[in-house]
């Protein structure tokens, strides 16, 4: 799909489909076509709700065949992500429809009124591709007859093209980079293995001029990282921790390590779960597909800032090798670890990936994780949860959140729930007592890093993988996180 920016009027742009944006309750005004399509969809029923649209075949001889009014909900609620679902709507129905060309006009008035151009443009990107995602490659045919977008052109109406043209640049490279978390974390576990993780990687940094380090099994084992290797002992594949590293070409303002979590399929190990809940545990490898994804898109957006990524990528699977219950590992950092419940290996594997990126005493570090159930029973399968031992990175996150459009909430790292991790043989166990789960691992992890160095924990458990389409997400992987960290980031 790719953006161009036009002066036409929308009755003159020439494509397979045109559309346009309205609130909710709005009073027909501008063209007389957009009066036309106000009257004709107000007696269709069409109100206006998020992402509702009208369809209106145009007569012959018009500069389209057809016209889509796009509803954005109420303007007492109405924000720039009702622009991004909205639009996220309108790709997905032009698909459906087979347009390969679509014109739109860029939407103001009401609660856009107070954003900036590039931003409204930004999230119009956004909702357009992300809408349009489609995980496709082990279809054997297009049944559903869909095509993809193509072109775009973009009615400027009296706004400046160069704004516009850096939001759509920008939008672009924020979904792009979202679709690319989506697509490995839709492939199937026995194609996506760590090592083929690896492959991956170095490809995506080789293109984008990013380093790459791929430490395998010895380097691992070299290194004493006792928690990745205790996870993997089950599996016939290969664990590896990937560095990613990116430099801007002026002076860094600030030094930043991402930590993703990256089992590539979670079947508990010895500790093994129902057949339900490992149905979707090839997204359990989503943390890391996000690290990569915000690595491959620095460089396009030029970010001042100097960014590690750590991609802890394995298996957890039960063998006659697999770690049991009642083990205990010698992690990075040199804690011992009682292992009392081997279906929460993620925290393991983020325990040598943090004590690793401590070493290089950066500004920040922060991690993300499928890492709880809990944290989908307290947030529900719509938000993440934010632990945080410093509160200038925690608001900085929730702001970052904010602009992605992205749920996150902060949940409390309570001190005296150490004593449910504490073991009588060991220096922690990794599983406590059901209650306060989510925060029990926030302070299992928050024991690998230093109390100097501000940490941010993201568990993305409940949105990394739907069971159903919500605004700009559809159902599956979502790409959770990614757009957070590029705001933050670039902030």
């Amino acid at each position: 799909m790719r953006f161009h920016c036009s002066q036409k009027a929308l009755d003159q742009a020439s494509a397979d489909t045109s559309a346009l944006f309205t609130w909710r309750g709005m009073a027909p005004h501008g063209s007389a076509l957009h009066r036309m399509l106000a009257r004709r969809s107000e007696a269709d029923g069409f109100r206006g709700n998020p992402g509702e649209i009208f369809l209106y075949h145009a007569p012959d001889g018009s500069a389209s065949p057809r016209y889509l009014l796009v509803g954005l909900g109420p303007e007492a609620r109405g924000n720039l992500e009702s622009l991004r679902t909205a639009a996220a709507a309108l790709s997905r129905r032009v698909r459906r429809l087979g347009a390969r060309t679509l014109a739109v006009q860029l939407p103001g008035g009401g609660p856009l009124r107070g954003a900036t151009v590039d931003a409204v443009s930004q999230a119009l990107a956004e909702g357009l591709l992300l809408g349009g995602f489609r995980f496709d490659r082990y279809r054997s045919e297009n049944s559903s007859g869909e095509k993809p977008l193509r072109r775009v052109e973009v009615l400027l109406g009296k706004q400046k093209r160069t704004a516009v043209q850096g939001g759509l640049r920008r939008g672009t490279v924020y979904a792009q980079a979202t679709n690319l978390a989506r697509t490995l974390v839709m492939e199937p576990p026995s194609e996506l293995t760590p090592m083929r993780m690896a492959a991956i990687v170095r490809k995506e940094a080789r293109q984008a001029g990013v380093t790459c380090k791929v430490m395998r099994r010895a380097e691992l084992e070299k290194r004493g990282m006792g928690g990745i290797l205790g996870v993997s002992r089950g599996s016939a594949e290969e664990p590896c921790l990937i560095h990613l590293r990116y430099r801007p070409r002026r002076r860094a303002g600030k030094h930043v390590v991402l930590v993703g979590k990256g089992i590539t399929f979670d079947s508990g190990g010895l500790s093994l779960k129902g057949s339900a809940s490992m149905e979707n545990m090839k997204s359990d490898m989503a943390g890391a597909a996000a690290v990569l994804a915000v690595m491959r898109a620095l460089p396009e957006l030029k970010v001042p800032v100097a960014v590690d990524g750590l991609l802890l990528m394995s298996e957890n699977m039960p063998s006659g090798t697999a770690q049991k219950p009642g083990d205990i590992l010698r992690t990075y950092s040199g804690k011992t670890v009682e292992v009392t419940n081997t279906d929460a290996e993620g925290r393991l594997v983020l325990a040598d990936g943090l004590a690793y990126a401590a070493e290089w005493k950066p500004d920040e570090i922060i991690d993300l994780a499928t890492l709880t159930g809990g944290c989908v029973v307290a947030l529900g399968p719509a938000g993440a949860g934010l632990m945080s031992n410093d509160e200038t990175l925690a608001r900085a996150l929730l702001s970052a959140a904010g602009h992605a459009g992205e749920k996150l909430w902060q949940l409390p790292l309570y001190h005296e729930y150490l004593d449910m991790i504490r073991s009588p043989v060991a220096d922690l166990k990794n599983s406590g007592v059901r209650w306060g789960s989510a925060i029990t691992a926030g302070l299992f992890l928050q024991e690998f890093v230093p109390a100097d160095i501000p940490w941010a924990h993201l568990d993305i458990a409940g949105p990394a993988f739907l069971d159903r389409a919500h605004g700009a997400f559809p159902k599956g992987a979502t790409g959770a996180g990614v757009r957070i960290l590029l705001h933050h980031l670039e902030a």
